[in-house]
């Protein structure tokens, strides 16, 4: 079938900087890039955000666990950005406040002087003040939190967002500055001139089109995959990144009915672990598991999820089950690989992102997390002009507005779109049968598929359910019963015929069950643990 979405490219062009990853980290640097005035095309063999990006925490944070290791660097730099994030794209940016309950006097001690030190070091950028609070005032904000032993606890403010959507938008702001954005469009080689990489070989991943695309300058933001594009250039070249598992649960919002997040500073195995109000849900998670192969749809290993239940049970009173668990998911973090050789634990890895000019005309920048996308992206551009001997030209990301920023907002699911919300209501207004539920348990409505398929790039049913409208990370089983629906929407949208929406609804179904945690997963998952 035909594609809508991508443009007809002329090969002959010479993009200033291409960039091959539409993650946070590549989306960041097409946006600074295009917004700098510099030709900038991007290419995403999938999705945008649909490997670690759109399966974080949900948090816009300094990073409370690494301001313990020491990394004072990072958690300011961090910090700093969190305010940016937050004034630039001020509709999916939010405060949310954390309680981290404390079970001795010591814990209260420790935290609230570790917390004073990080509001302290987000200096103008802060997000409210730290404070202790007391047994009665915890129970108040946290009614089902185990009350046994409990002395009281700390307050403090950080941010919280959709991942996924927030990466659909600045697409959308790169577009709208000059940048152009190939989804579904596989890097099957590397162009070179002698020793010097200065071109791509892609493949259409839908129509089997093959292309290639030249740059003077080519920037590998490829996360967990940064070492395939790498070994397109040098087969024998070493790793970079270390996969690192992180898992997440989703549990009705029964098990923690509150506007607060739970903050679990210390678990049995040294981790840290959040419950977070997330689309009227509770997300928990997550864990740190190192892998040694990487791939789009990563698995939650038993163990994981046994963590994941049974930390939370500890805080709970009400105790959260498997038959209770209504989505999993699995994103892998690419972390810069161990210098020395059997390195297991991922506590000795970096959490800051390395840069490097891997062959001349290929940058490549992994590691990082989505906090501190912007300030990456920075870096990367200031290297690719040099390597690239580009005009230089200064940074306007700092003040850039993110598509659909609006500081209004009137508790509407809708104000998520920010903006863009007039635009979905008058769809409705046009149409009324577009203002059809998509399912009983969800507010979401068949206008925003419109939306999705004709504004925001979605291709397939697991586009809109998955990260458009998030309800694949949030309740496998209503995504899946909202599947034909959605298919049915697309097909008319790109004229396609039924055995075309059929497929979808099975490629999707296939794939959804895999987040619906069942006895018949978890013996997949313990095999892969093997």
């Amino acid at each position: 079938m035909n594609r809508i979405q991508n443009p007809v490219l002329d090969e002959n062009v010479i993009y200033d900087i291409l960039i091959i990853g539409g993650g946070a980290t590549g989306l960041g640097i097409a946006l600074d890039a295009a917004s700098r005035g510099y030709k900038t095309l991007l290419v995403e063999q999938s999705d945008f955000a649909k490997g670690t990006s759109s399966r974080s925490t949900k948090l816009v944070h300094g990073g409370v666990r690494y301001l313990a290791q020491g990394n004072i660097g990072l958690v300011k730099h961090a910090l700093e950005e969190r305010g940016l994030l937050q004034r630039n794209a001020a509709h999916l940016v939010h405060r949310e406040e954390f309680i981290i309950p404390c079970y001795s006097r010591f814990s209260v001690i420790k935290y609230l002087t570790g917390l004073t030190v990080y509001d302290w070091l987000a200096g103008k950028y802060s997000f409210g003040k730290s404070k202790y609070l007391s047994k009665k005032e915890t129970l108040v904000l946290l009614p089902e939190l185990k009350t046994k032993g409990l002395k009281g606890a700390i307050r403090y403010f950080d941010g919280k967002f959709d991942d996924a959507r927030l990466a659909i938008n600045i697409a959308q702001t790169a577009i709208e500055q000059g940048a152009t954005l190939l989804t579904y469009t596989k890097v099957i080689g590397l162009q070179k001139n002698g020793d010097a990489v200065n071109g791509i070989i892609t493949e259409d991943v839908i129509t089997g089109n093959k292309n290639t695309y030249y740059g003077k300058v080519i920037i590998n933001a490829t996360g967990v995959f940064v070492d395939d594009i790498l070994k397109m250039n040098s087969p024998d070249a070493k790793n970079m990144v270390r996969p690192s598992q992180g898992v997440h649960v989703v549990l009705d919002k029964k098990f923690m009915n509150s506007e607060s997040a739970l903050m679990i500073p210390k678990t049995s195995d040294g981790r840290v672990l959040f419950a977070v109000p997330w689309h009227e849900h509770i997300l928990v998670g997550t864990t740190d598991t190192p892998l040694n192969e990487h791939s789009l749809e990563p698995k939650a290993l038993k163990e994981e999820v046994d963590f994941i239940l049974n930390t939370a049970s500890d805080y709970f009173n009400l105790k959260p089950t498997e038959g209770d668990i209504l989505s999993v998911f699995s994103g892998l973090r690419p972390l810069a690989a161990p210098k020395q050789a059997g390195t297991n634990s991922t506590k000795e890895i970096s959490r800051d992102h390395k840069l490097i000019v891997s062959a001349r005309g290929l940058i490549t920048i992994t590691g990082g997390k989505w906090t501190t996308y912007r300030r990456m992206a920075e870096e990367t551009v200031d290297l690719a002009i040099n390597e690239a001997k580009l005009q230089a030209k200064p940074c306007l990301t700092r003040e850039l507005k993110i598509h659909g920023c609006t500081d209004f907002k009137d508790g509407s699911y809708l104000d998520i779109y920010g903006s863009d919300r007039m635009n979905i209501e008058a769809l409705i207004a046009e149409d009324p049968e577009l203002n059809a539920k998509l399912h009983p348990r969800f507010p979401y409505v068949k206008a925003e598929v419109v939306w999705a398929i004709t504004n925001e790039m979605a291709e397939t049913v697991e586009d809109i359910l998955s990260r458009r409208l998030r309800v694949l990370f949030i309740d496998a089983q209503a995504a899946i019963e909202m599947s034909r629906t959605v298919a049915a929407i697309l097909a008319k949208a790109l004229h396609a015929n039924t055995d075309w929406e059929d497929n979808q609804v099975e490629i999707f179904n296939k794939l959804a069950s895999g987040y619906i945690y069942r006895a018949d997963n978890k013996i997949e998952r313990m095999a892969l643990a093997k």
